[in-house]
């Protein structure tokens, strides 16, 4: 089988170049997402913007959005991702416990929001409830945005196959508890 050519993340001064004041901070270590992203600049662009969002200001608590990524990684058995979240999880406080009931997919309120919202693209009446018993209507619109955005992140990563940045820990993804 002939096996057609992934796309080459730029390399960390050429990605800077392309996306220009939409790069990240130079000073920043090098990223293969970016690197991925930044041969498609207008794409980019875009992309970085809204995620930016997701990301600093959104209205979700950041231990919620991160605990959200965590499963959408796991589920889509996205490394990058995984190991991406987990340092940014845990400067949010999140335990190892806690990273471990998402791997389990223990049946908590979030766990099972993700996976209805990547199984059925909706939320049950009965999650939805949950949910909103500690979300306000707004937190509710950014959890969906930010598991969506999340699934589409893995996709590209996955489908481009990203590998990891230097020094990140694999975090024993491939260990399926």
């Amino acid at each position: 089988m002939n096996r057609t050519r992934r796309i080459t993340p730029l390399p960390h001064a050429e990605y800077l170049k392309a996306l220009g004041s939409s790069a990240p901070d130079a000073r920043k270590p090098p990223s293969n997402a970016i690197g991925l992203l930044a041969r498609h600049p207008e794409l980019a662009k875009a992309f970085l913007a809204f995620n930016k969002y997701l990301l600093v200001e959104s209205t979700l608590p950041k231990r919620t959005r991160e605990l959200a990524v965590l499963r959408v990684a796991w589920r889509r058995r996205c490394q990058y991702e995984w190991t991406q979240h987990v340092l940014i999880a845990r400067r949010a406080g999140i335990t190892d416990e806690e990273i471990g009931l998402v791997r389990s997919g223990a049946p908590t309120p979030l766990n099972r929001a993700v996976d209805e919202l990547e199984t059925d693209s909706r939320l049950s009446d009965a999650t939805y409830e949950a949910l909103g018993a500690e979300l306000d209507d707004r937190q509710l619109m950014d959890l969906v945005f930010t598991v969506g955005t999340y699934g589409l992140l893995a996709t590209a990563f996955n489908t481009f196959e990203v590998e990891l940045d230097p020094g990140i820990p694999e975090e024993n993804f491939n260990n399926s508890e």
